[in-house]
């Protein structure tokens, strides 16, 4: 009785997959069907398969994340230099249902020096853009992209990267989405993108050129993928999020600081 009542609710879930697929496929140019379409196919899948729940913690211990495997962007990265450029790349990234961002700027170290942020990166699921500032400045595209409404922008720490832009230009900033306000939903207590994604994903993102040069005259291969791929995170991110809240598959570990520091130790 006990695996005929699983195939029937298997059954359902197939019939509810194919009932999506025929609505969302036909919506397919919008935005909001796009993000509805995925966000329901990814939870159909994971739920196809019993699976036991996500472990979290409310603080990832960082003596772990060296020994996990390292997460990269696979996508396509594109550097934009020209207004030109700039929009064909806002009128694409505006076409999506979701998009994931941040920004970078040359490390100082000499006290009292600041540098104007340099690059802006913005990513769908496929392909991230490198905008960078240094040439193209706060330009008509760029400044549509960062107050446009309709499409939900995911970062982290947005508070400074929008005082960072600010500082190249007035723009009243548009739908953005904070993920260091939505952890703690579930109970993370770590802002961290590189805590964050080895919590939830088990995977390690490398900050090794986050102090190199973003001015330089031509970003290294390494740079453009460490900058897509903290754009993509943040996508990746807050889907993982929205289905943990929806579905409360997930059991939070709470890590006392005792615990902490004799891990640390």
């Amino acid at each position: 009785m006990q695996n005929y009542k699983e195939f029937l609710r298997f059954q359902h879930k197939v019939s509810v997959f194919l009932f999506y697929f025929t609505i969302f496929g036909s919506v397919e140019n919008t935005s909001l069907g796009k993000l509805q379409f995925n966000l329901h196919f990814r939870s159909l899948i994971r739920n196809f398969a019993p699976q036991m729940k996500k472990i979290i913690y409310n603080k990832y211990d960082k003596s772990k994340i060296g020994a996990l495997p390292r997460v990269l962007f696979e996508g396509r990265v594109v550097v934009v230099l020209t207004e030109h450029e700039a929009e064909k790349a806002v009128r694409y990234l505006l076409s999506q249902p979701i998009l994931g961002l941040d920004t970078e700027t040359r490390p100082s170290f000499k006290k009292g020096q600041m540098h104007q942020v340099a690059l802006l990166q913005v990513s769908s699921y496929e392909v991230c853009f490198l905008f960078r500032l240094n040439h193209l400045g706060l330009s008509p595209s760029v400044k549509r992209l960062l107050e446009d409404t309709q499409v939900p922008k995911i970062g982290l720490s947005l508070r400074d990267d929008l005082n960072s832009l600010h500082r190249l230009g007035d723009f009243t900033a548009g739908s953005f989405v904070d993920l260091q306000s939505r952890v703690s939903e579930v109970g993370v207590e770590d802002m961290s993108l590189q805590k964050l994604y080895a919590n939830f994903f088990g995977q390690r993102i490398s900050k090794r050129e986050q102090l190199s040069n973003w001015e330089a005259d031509i970003l290294s291969d390494k740079q453009k993928l460490y900058a897509a791929t903290d754009a993509w995170s943040c996508i990746m991110l807050y889907e993982e999020l929205l289905r943990l809240e929806q579905t409360g598959d997930y059991e939070l570990i709470n890590v006392e600081k005792d615990d902490e520091a004799s891990t640390a130790a």
